[in-house]
């Protein structure tokens, strides 16, 4: 039963209610919930990782140069699913001014060529990167913190970049149907 709060997702007073432009996101093939879990995860490892650090220093006076590394690649492990999420959901950096402005058929048509650019670039970022990771692998190069082949990290790079790329397809697929039924 809609509480007495709910504006039946009108666009004019819902900013998040389903518009050829913003198609509502429940409707992903894959949930949302596992970037939302990876993010929560990788938050909470990085928070214990850091109080552990800090514990140590203050007793110790000694730092752990280890948890320096850990926390950089879960920095960019939860920024890159993070934005997977911010893109199905339609949060993604975009210059407002001119991504709101304009007829409902203009914001339509910039939104899907929005999706269509975070394909290319995500795309092209997965391959260059693909190539970045077969260097650390082939050279045998180690993390300076833990000794571990570098290519542990950097794997994800692309693997991420392509759920990036995967969901902001899906999301250009949505705005596709919905312009298509406006």
């Amino acid at each position: 039963m809609p509480s007495q709060t709910d504006t039946s997702r009108d666009p004019s007073v819902d900013p998040d209610a389903a518009t050829p432009e913003n198609p509502i996101d429940e409707d992903t093939r894959v949930s949302l919930r596992v970037e939302d879990w990876l993010t929560v995860i990788s938050m909470a490892l990085l928070a214990l990782i850091t109080f552990g650090n800090v514990i140590v220093r203050y007793f110790t006076n000694q730092s752990f140069a280890w948890t320096e590394e850990l926390s950089i690649f879960l920095m960019i492990v939860m920024t890159l699913v993070a934005s997977s999420a911010a893109v199905a959901r339609h949060r993604h950096i975009r210059i407002e001014f001119f991504a709101d402005a304009g007829s409902s058929r203009r914001r339509h048509l910039l939104a899907l060529w929005g999706a269509m650019a975070m394909v290319l670039l995500f795309v092209l970022m997965a391959g260059l990167s693909a190539r970045m990771v077969w260097d650390h692998y082939i050279y045998e190069e180690i993390s300076p913190g833990l000794g571990v082949p570098q290519w542990w990290y950097s794997v994800w790079l692309p693997l991420l970049s392509l759920a990036i790329a995967l969901r902001a397809l899906g999301r250009f697929n949505r705005l596709r149907r919905a312009g298509a039924q406006a």
